[in-house]
């Protein structure tokens, strides 16, 4: 009796055991998986972005495009600016050599090009002081332009982003099919092309902020998932023996 009443001990901290161990275990997995996504990423980035710009794919080609085909490739268009329609996105420069991160807006306007066809061009990035447009009213170029910089897909909105709010003006993700919907724009392009760094008048918006380098640390939080669910296992032998032996 005593030695089935020990057995009959372990089923709870077994099953606790083995629910944290499956925890653990998905943990280990899923940063495995997104190390091999870092990777594609970080490949696509290297063998795309120092190539020659490349007129814009026709709009023909929209439905087909996919960001890993041709995410991070530079690209040319030609077209006239919708300020009225421009979007400004929650967001911060990135960080310079002693760390500082400023907070501002990313400047989202729709280019239209000479087929009526559109694209929402990421223009750069602006501080919090120049959220409205008369204080970079040099910047607001008219007429036909050119723009060079790199297609990007849509942002994802991450778990503990805010809604979008369109009626107040407040963004938070780089989402042109959003832009669109709240503008009635149509024919818009599924992807965003962020501009290069060719300074426009005025100094603002500031553009050449594509991110390049990310960090790839996900080998080594797989392999601490990893390791905690070896040292679980581990744990739970070692108690299982001393309880079999009446040891606790």
């Amino acid at each position: 009796m005593a030695v089935a009443a020990r057995w009959r001990g372990l089923i709870l901290p077994g099953v606790l055991t083995l629910l944290a161990l499956a925890v653990l275990l998905s943990l280990s997995a899923w940063q495995f998986s997104r190390k091999e996504w870092k990777e594609a990423l970080l490949a696509r980035i290297e063998a795309r972005i120092d190539a020659e710009p490349v007129p814009l794919p026709p709009e023909a080609d929209w439905p087909a495009w996919r960001a890993e085909n041709d995410e991070y490739r530079p690209v040319v268009v030609q077209g006239r600016f919708l300020h009225d329609r421009e979007v400004l996105v929650h967001g911060n420069t990135p960080r310079d050599e002693h760390g500082r991160v400023g907070a501002g807006y990313y400047v989202l306007t729709p280019l239209v090009r000479p087929d009526g066809s559109i694209v929402i061009v990421n223009r750069g990035f602006v501080p919090l002081v120049n959220r409205d447009p008369a204080t970079r009213a040099a910047g607001q170029v008219e007429g036909e332009v050119v723009v060079r910089g790199v297609m990007r897909e849509p942002q994802e909105r991450g778990w503990f982003v805010p809604a979008d709010d369109p009626a107040r003006g407040e963004w938070f993700t780089r989402d042109p099919a959003a832009i669109a919907a709240a503008f009635g724009l149509s024919r818009v392009a599924p992807f965003i092309v962020e501009a290069d760094g060719t300074p426009n008048p005025g100094g603002l918006p500031l553009g050449g902020l594509t991110r390049v380098s990310f960090p790839n640390n996900h080998l080594e939080y797989a392999l601490t998932w990893l390791g905690l669910a070896i040292g679980l296992v581990g744990v739970f032998v070692a108690f299982a023996i001393r309880r079999l032996k009446g040891k606790t």
